[in-house]
């Protein structure tokens, strides 16, 4: 009887040590995901009550006005609307057709294995990084600043991050869908575009939303590329404003109506970011 007691009693011990380590564990992460909310609550708070106050008709009607004078965002919103949209339509077909390579075509070969490394490293490369590389390439060659290398450098975010997310929606296809549109004498081809893809959509639309909320709100390779411009142009072949430069340039500066402006675009980006990432998560889930 007292071996049977001291055999239980080092499993009771060791139970009730790990019990009291889950509890800590468990506290820890409370406490780090409280400590996250709070800041991400002041945050948005802020942005709340310091950008609504900026939201008036001009700022979608007027263009960037002169230090203390009546303005608005409207060449800037439109810059920005542009160059985000022209940058999705160039980079979202090129990652696709590579993720589906990636999956479908070639997925254990010496070019898979390296188009993965460089789109890993492209996904980890800090913005102002591919902002200097399309200004060393781009505007340094042409000697001017423009939309056209806005679009660019937003083009390189967007690839890397829908190659990734095209792969990886593409793999978690079932087997069994592909293997019976082989069955029924379909082509490569159509197996991919009738059968896959299609499961899969969802997560690739997904996968270019996020791109899209990214890339919405980079400061730094438009600060090398399309630089900025204070009165409302479609030429993308000179400079071009944005929303985030000129975020950062009003911001920045000691002119009460640039602030408030600043604090207005910085409210409008939020909003944008947060529509698309609910808008993302919502197909996620329906796909799901």
């Amino acid at each position: 009887m007292t071996g049977s007691m001291s055999a239980i009693d080092p499993r009771a011990a060791k139970f009730a040590r790990r019990k009291r380590v889950n509890r800590v564990a468990v506290a820890l992460s409370l406490g780090a995901m409280l400590f996250g909310l709070f800041w991400l609550a002041w945050i948005l708070w802020e942005t709340v009550r310091l950008g609504v106050g900026g939201l008036v008709m001009a700022t979608f009607t007027q263009s960037t006005p002169p230090p203390n004078e009546v303005g608005g965002l409207a060449n800037a919103i439109y810059g920005s609307f542009l160059m985000v949209m022209l940058a999705t339509f160039v980079g979202a077909p090129i990652g696709i057709m590579a993720g589906i390579y990636l999956a479908e075509y070639n997925t254990k070969g010496w070019l898979a294995s390296v188009t993965r490394f460089v789109n890993d490293i492209l996904l980890s490369a800090p913005s102002i990084v591919i902002g200097l590389f399309v200004y060393a390439v781009v505007v340094a060659r042409f000697k001017t600043f423009s939309g056209w290398a806005g679009v660019m450098a937003l083009a390189l975010i967007v690839i890397p991050v829908v190659i990734r997310t095209t792969e990886n929606m593409l793999q978690l296809v079932p087997a069994g869908l592909r293997e019976a549109a082989y069955a029924l004498g379909a082509p490569k081809w159509k197996v991919v575009l009738g059968i896959t893809l299609k499961a899969a959509r969802a997560g690739v639309v997904t996968g270019i939303l996020l791109a899209v909320a990214r890339i919405a709100g980079e400061t730094a390779p438009l600060l090398f590329t399309a630089l900025s411009n204070q009165f409302w142009t479609s030429n993308l072949d000179g400079p071009v404003a944005s929303l985030p430069v000129t975020i950062f340039k009003f911001a920045m500066s000691p002119y009460e109506n640039w602030q408030h402006l600043a604090w207005a675009g910085v409210f409008l980006i939020t909003v944008a970011v947060l529509g698309l990432n609910v808008l993302a998560r919502v197909l996620t889930r329906q796909k799901n």
